[in-house]
């Protein structure tokens, strides 16, 4: 489960009052009509004895329960979110503009909802994205060649100390610790769930993860420690590959990516990781069932580690595996996006 619900009163009362506190956290199957709700459905409400309240889309499909049309329980919670909806866009409007609680108050929104909707859906603030987005900026003007200072200046601090450190927090280290020719390079990709930094070589790619993952910033540091600080920025032929076939992804043309990837990790880490990646797309897998592919049976929770330190998201699809009852479990990318990542999949298999 993905949070201990609280007892079937108390949610089936807020399904009555459609309490949005509960949306993405909880679903309601329907005996009598066979579909699963989210408790924020505008649909006539069901009597209690025919509701059953479930933490996951995964566990709702498991019990034989089909998605509601009217609510579409199936799309990211974050797409349904008004308010969240709201500022995603406005964040793209807005480029480089330093976001303050007082800019969401004359958006007619509530700063303390705002940060509950932002936490529940991505695991940060508006906030602290609206950060991470200012400083994919000074990414790519240090990429283009340009001065540190300049970089600062578009990544809209007035502080160097503040942006020495706020960059280091991100990317592992300081803006000038980046070396210009190196053969490892950091790059930004574009995708329909958000921006992803990639690190590849000539040859191989060795990171890929979306630039608000918690976990970025120390996976960034271990990478700088493997290379001896030899990362620099722009791109090698892999991420062109990489970026025209996460776009065959994203769109529904192709589920295949060919890109070669260059694993860090013990042996153990790297047979999960080698089995994650043949896992079809439209398919998935459990954590016990990838123990038993792999010839270690007793080591589920050993194979939930490795599976959860994958530094290469959406390639070596660890958002393929889900908990045994079917449920969606953890995702570092946030569960949104797994289930859209499952979605998309489902055109494939």
């Amino acid at each position: 489960m993905l949070f201990d619900l609280p007892d079937t009163a108390t949610l089936y009362q807020a399904l009555l009052q459609r309490d949005p506190d509960y949306d993405g956290r909880a679903y309601v199957g329907v005996s009598s009509t066979g579909v699963f709700c989210r408790l924020t459905c505008p649909a006539r409400k069901p009597r209690p004895e025919n509701c059953t309240f479930y933490a996951s889309v995964g566990e709702c499909i498991q019990a034989g329960f089909r998605a509601c049309k009217r609510c579409h329980p199936m799309a990211p919670a974050a797409e349904a979110d008004p308010a969240v909806k709201t500022l995603l866009a406005a964040l793209a409007e807005r480029k480089g503009h330093r976001w303050s609680e007082p800019d969401i108050v004359r958006m007619g929104l509530d700063p303390s909802t705002v940060r509950r909707a932002f936490n529940r859906h991505f695991g940060m603030t508006f906030l602290e994205m609206a950060r991470l987005e200012r400083l994919r900026n000074a990414h790519v003007a240090l990429a283009g060649g340009g001065k540190v200072i300049e970089a600062q200046i578009d990544a809209g601090f007035g502080s160097a100390n503040a942006f020495r450190d706020a960059f280091s927090r991100l990317m592992g280290k300081p803006p000038g610790s980046f070396a210009a020719d190196a053969l490892i390079r950091a790059d930004y990709i574009d995708t329909p769930l958000g921006a992803m930094i990639a690190l590849c070589d000539r040859t191989h790619l060795h990171l890929l993860e979306f630039a608000d993952r918690k976990a970025l910033p120390a996976e960034l540091h271990r990478m700088h420690q493997v290379f001896k600080g030899r990362i620099g920025f722009g791109r090698h032929a892999p991420l062109d590959l990489l970026e025209a076939e996460l776009d065959a992804y994203f769109s529904g043309r192709s589920g295949q990516f060919s890109v070669p990837l260059a694993f860090h990790g013990s042996d153990f880490t790297k047979s999960v990781w080698h089995a994650l990646v043949e896992i079809p797309a439209g398919q998935t897998r459990s954590y016990g069932r990838i123990a038993r592919d792999i010839g270690r049976p007793s080591a589920v929770r050993a194979v939930a580690r490795a599976n959860g330190a994958n530094q290469i998201a959406l390639l070596v699809p660890c958002h393929r595996v889900l908990g045994a009852d079917g449920s969606l479990t953890g995702y570092g990318g946030g569960l949104w996006r797994k289930q859209k990542l499952i979605e998309i999949e489902r055109q494939y298999g």
